[in-house]
């Protein structure tokens, strides 16, 4: 589960380690064992509910019965999985788990019962300690492995989530194999899901004890978690395989704290690396663009390829990313994707992602679930925060298909308002025939003014050609600040005479000029925000869930009324328009981390780093940071977790303030 933020939740480790009192000791069975051939597919209630009243017999029966209204057990999920908080605080007078009567009135199995009888499968959540991770403290599974099991088995549970709180400082490694021995030993076939964080790196030794195993510490809904995670997971390709996957934890998609394309981003990305396909949000409030996104089955196909290979990459540079998946049939699929907050260009090829040489290539764009053709280019230019995804094979009859027309734009536009601002975009043909009587078109918001500069058609366009047409965008007076859809659109007729049309979502940022003297960070429009846990906080530190839920800023001792609260990992840009000369900052590990946490903090100008602050600890009093950053058009205030993960980073910029 995903109990509490990393900065509260710790194992507990006495020095003394229990023994199971009803485990047997018999040499452990190994597995596979014909479970979990593929990535589990289901849905988890934690991400959206926690511990809430909500979660409760009602939703989880509401939840089974949207997988079939909704195409999701069509489209391969499988497991409505329980949570934490399903069961009462104490056991009965037999040692028994009771389900809390006030969330599940009729009883565990009774849904469980309800579950299957929709064709589908039901799991449940313990912990291999004493109690579980919710602060109420419910029974855990250590000690009570071989009652716990039978009792799982009894109720009909095909999935168990065991978690690692509580657990006395056991072993990690006997803690886990005493619930795979007591599972194995009930006969009935249940998924079994390690979850200790990637502590003990259960990757090189769980194989034969578990069917998945998590990598990493709890997800959170935002960019920066995601994207934390999936760095952790994506070095761990060689250890996933066909009953055995690599648990980057569950999806977030939906839940309202990322955008719809890093959402896109966010699922592309977990089916590239055959990652289990857990729904974390309430799909009873979910929008038509959640199950969408949920329910795209060519990027299903590739999570649950028979081959089982997790995505490897093949290229990362400047938050561009290359990453290639092996399928079963011999086709690659590719993942183009842009970490960065611009569009970027992102170019591969057939050969360089191992396919072999061929006059064409058959390129499926798996979010427009259209067929097209190239003679070897694989690019895209993606959006910030996107990912194209294309299937790629060697096919004889490349030509059926019209060519791959790529669009993209140079950048995100910081537009002041009143004041004509350029951009430029490019329309490429990347495939063997031409592209015919191509039209570029760019959509502002109304009240925009959008004129084309250069030529913006062409009646051909050769294959291996590229249209740039030069544009300038103007936003009206009175315009807030923040960012606006600007969209560019391709249209072109392939040679059977076949419309086609590309179209590139995008924005445009309405910027304010910071004023002249001083300029408070906290005091200014950011141009982005990003946080590890929370929202990034104006002069207070961050309470890692809510918008003011933190405290006053307080680094060694030392108070600070004006200043950010961040959480590592985290980023903040600001608009600086070369009108700033310096910034100047007192960085440290707030005190409500104790003496706990690190972080490093750094400033970016322009895409130029310009200073560090080095690795720093709960210990440390604040630390003076400067920078130039003369004629800088953007600044970015970065914020790392000092390379041992994100456990209690409470990081402040105090007196963060700008020269201008």
């Amino acid at each position: 589960m995903s109990a509490q933020p990393a900065a509260a939740r710790t194992p507990d480790t006495p020095a003394t380690t229990p023994v199971s009192t009803d485990t047997a000791r018999s040499p452990a069975p190994r597995l596979p064992d014909g479970l979990a051939k593929t990535p589990p597919m289901g849905f988890n209630n934690w991400n959206s509910t926690h511990c809430r009243a909500e979660f409760d017999e009602e939703m989880v029966k509401g939840i089974a019965d949207l997988f079939l209204a909704k195409g999701l057990k069509d489209a391969g999920y499988r497991y409505v999985n329980l949570d934490d908080c399903w069961a009462l605080p104490e056991r009965d007078a037999n040692g028994k788990l009771v389900a809390d009567p006030r969330r599940f009135p009729h009883g565990i199995k009774a849904v469980a019962d309800y579950v299957h009888s929709k064709g589908l499968k039901f799991g449940i959540y313990t912990s291999a300690g004493t109690k579980t991770c919710n602060e109420a403290g419910f029974p855990g599974s250590l000690g009570h492995e071989v009652s716990d099991a039978r009792q799982f088995a009894d109720w009909g549970v095909d999935y168990l989530k065991y978690d690692n709180c509580n657990n006395q400082g056991v072993d990690a490694r006997y803690r886990y194999r005493a619930m795979r021995d007591a599972l194995k030993a009930t006969g009935r076939p249940i998924v079994y899901s390690i979850c200790e964080w990637g502590e003990n790196r259960p990757w090189e030794w769980a194989s034969d004890v578990g069917h998945l195993w998590r990598t990493t510490g709890d997800i959170s809904d935002s960019w920066s978690s995601m994207l934390g995670i999936l760095k952790q997971n994506l070095p761990l390709a060689p250890y996933a395989g066909p009953g055995r996957w690599n648990d980057p934890d569950m999806l977030e998609v939906g839940n309202g704290g990322m955008t719809d394309t890093e959402y896109r981003s966010h699922f592309a990305l977990w089916s590239m690396m055959s990652a289990p396909l857990l729904i974390g949000s309430d799909l009873r409030k979910a929008t038509p663009e959640t199950f969408e996104i949920l329910a795209n089955k060519d990027l299903i196909a590739l999570d649950q390829d028979a081959a089982g290979k997790q995505a490897t990459v093949l290229a990362s540079e400047d938050g561009r990313w290359t990453l290639v998946k092996e399928l079963a049939n011999g086709d690659r699929a590719v993942a183009l994707f842009n970490e960065t907050g611009q569009p970027q260009r992102i170019t591969t090829s057939a050969r360089q992602v191992g396919l072999p040489q061929a006059d064409g290539y058959r390129l499926r764009d798996l979010w427009q679930h259209r067929d097209q053709h190239t003679t070897g280019t694989i690019s895209a230019t993606v959006p910030a925060h996107g990912t194209t995804v294309y299937r790629v094979s060697a096919d004889r009859r490349w030509a059926d298909h019209p060519p791959a027309v790529e669009a993209g734009t140079d950048g995100i536009p910081l537009v002041e308002t009143g004041t004509p601002t350029a951009l430029r975009s490019t329309v490429g043909n990347l495939g063997g025939t031409p592209a015919r009587d191509v039209r570029v078109a760019l959509r502002a918001p109304d009240g925009w003014q959008v004129t084309a500069t250069s030529p913006a058609t062409a009646r051909a366009l050769p294959g291996g050609a590229t249209l740039r047409t030069d544009w300038e965008i103007t936003a009206p007076a009175g315009a807030r600040p923040g960012a606006y859809d600007l969209t560019l659109t391709a249209a072109h007729r392939a040679p059977d005479g076949q419309r086609i049309t590309t179209t590139l979502p995008g924005s445009a940022h309405v910027v304010v000029p910071p004023p002249a003297g001083t300029a408070y960070a906290a005091e200014l429009p950011w141009l982005t925000a990003a946080n590890g846990w929370g929202p990034v906080e104006r002069n207070t530190s961050v309470g890692e869930s809510e918008a003011g839920d933190g405290g006053q800023l307080t680094i060694g001792g030392a108070a600070f009324a004006k200043g950010l609260g961040a959480h590592a990992p985290s980023e903040v840009s600001f608009y600086t328009g070369g009108r700033c000369t310096a910034f100047h900052a007192r960085v440290g590990i707030d005190d409500e981390s104790g003496d706990k946490g690190s972080a490093g903090f750094e400033v970016w100008a322009d895409g130029e780093r310009l200073t560090e602050s080095g690795t720093m600890t709960g210990k440390d009093t604040a630390r003076t940071v400067d920078a130039d950053v003369s004629g800088a058009r953007t600044v970015r205030l970065v914020v790392t977790d000092g390379g041992d993960g994100v456990d209690h980073d409470h990081a402040d910029w105090g007196d963060a303030r700008f020269s201008c």
